[in-house]
């Protein structure tokens, strides 16, 4: 069963879910885990692309979009996840909804922000996981 884990963003915090997510995959990265960061659209897919490859001023962390690169040179995948039939380690969700295929996944990582409307999104995915009896644990950063 799928692992899940929130990772919120104080409301006093430092940071959005996006440099969350680069900090969380780079970590997973680390560890010897691969990760598909799933974006709902094709602005915030460039947007995380160009953030992998300065969030980190001592580190490369190497990425690729989901369609674009060769996954088995790219540990950290960016897009819809559906897209990553081949992929079942570490999952990051950045999108407002339930990912369909999060299931297939050993750990989905919900990365949580203070933008409106997010928090209210997660407490809604929370439920959702909740109520289907997924293992939950939550990680407040500042």
């Amino acid at each position: 069963m799928t692992k899940i884990d929130f990772y919120v963003v104080s409301p006093t915090g430092r940071g959005n879910r996006y440099q969350l997510a680069c900090r969380v995959a780079d970590k997973a990265r680390r560890n010897g885990h691969r990760v598909v960061v799933h974006v709902p659209s094709e602005e915030e897919a460039r947007h995380l692309d160009r953030l992998l490859w300065t969030f980190s001023d001592d580190s490369f962390v190497p990425h690729a979009r989901v369609e674009k690169g060769d996954p088995v040179l790219n540990p950290i995948l960016i897009g819809d996840v559906q897209h990553a039939s081949g992929e079942h380690d570490v999952l990051i969700n950045l999108a407002r909804e339930v990912p369909g295929c999060f299931a297939r996944f050993e750990r989905l990582a919900e990365c949580v922000d203070n933008e409106p409307g997010v928090r209210e999104a997660s407490r809604d995915r929370y439920r959702f996981y909740r109520d289907r009896g997924y293992p939950l644990t939550s990680h407040e950063i500042t």
